[in-house]
């Protein structure tokens, strides 16, 4: 078994691993540039996923993006000035293409709200995050082949109902444990259901993503993994939607 999955298990733990330790050390400039580094990544993929080619200067403006993201306190923010400011240069100068707004919207969005998330609410905010997406991804896996039978979307065959329903409910109560460190019972019940839901859609637009593309990853990066946005997909609108409930509940 062990040896039919090691390079995905031991890049999964090696993940697992450098993840806890900077959560540990709870550093802002080191979180901002380890999420930097993932943005990067996760951003260049989806270029390829998108069908952008050969435009490097959009990475520049990414990377100017996250630097001010840096000191800049609600980088949700910033994702809609991106949007404005691309908007303008686009009807000024007539020579840009819509679809290269496409990866300001993901995964930038989604890396932004990560960000914000631990500015505002801490480290422990993160830990919740993490528990809710990884819950509904393992508890989906497992109730899928246990009780699996309807499938959940032509988007993604594998995906079962019963897996998704079973992985929403188990991470809506290990998310509602962990929630509790951070606020009210029933804000924790709330906020881990809906992100629970909303990571299984995060999930899901990814895999529409690499089918439009014809891709079966969206990267090589990881071994046995595939892409960093193969990893962090379900993150990415996980972290919005818990954001945004937690400033309008909490």
């Amino acid at each position: 078994m062990f040896s039919a999955h090691k390079e995905r298990i031991v890049t999964g733990t090696a993940l697992v691993l450098a993840v806890l330790a900077i959560g540990f050390i709870d550093n802002f400039f080191l979180m901002w540039a380890f999420l930097g580094l993932t943005y990067i990544i996760a951003f260049h993929e989806a270029n390829k996923l998108y069908g952008i080619e050969n435009n490097n200067s959009l990475y520049t403006y990414a990377a100017i993006l996250w630097i001010i993201a840096a000191f800049y306190p609600y980088g949700d923010d910033l994702f809609i000035l991106a949007g404005i400011i691309f908007a303008s240069i686009l009807v000024y100068k007539q020579e840009l293409e819509w679809k290269y707004m496409l990866p300001f919207i993901y995964p930038t969005a989604g890396m932004l709200f990560i960000l914000t998330l631990y500015q505002e609410y801490g480290v422990l905010s993160l830990l919740w995050l993490l528990a809710v997406v990884a819950l509904t991804d393992v508890g989906a896996y497992v109730t899928g082949k246990s009780f699996g039978k309807t499938s959940f979307s032509i988007t993604s065959p594998n995906k079962t109902l019963e897996g998704v329903a079973g992985g929403i409910f188990i991470a809506t109560v290990g998310g509602f444990l962990v929630g509790l460190s951070i606020v009210s019972a029933p804000v924790a019940l709330v906020i881990s259901f809906f992100t629970a839901t909303l990571s299984v859609f995060g999930d899901l637009f990814e895999s529409y993503l690499k089918r439009k593309a014809d891709v079966k990853d969206s990267g090589a990066i990881l071994p046995g993994h595939g892409g960093v946005l193969d990893r962090i997909d379900g993150y990415l609108f996980g972290a919005i939607v818990m954001l945004v409930l937690l400033r309008g509940l909490v």
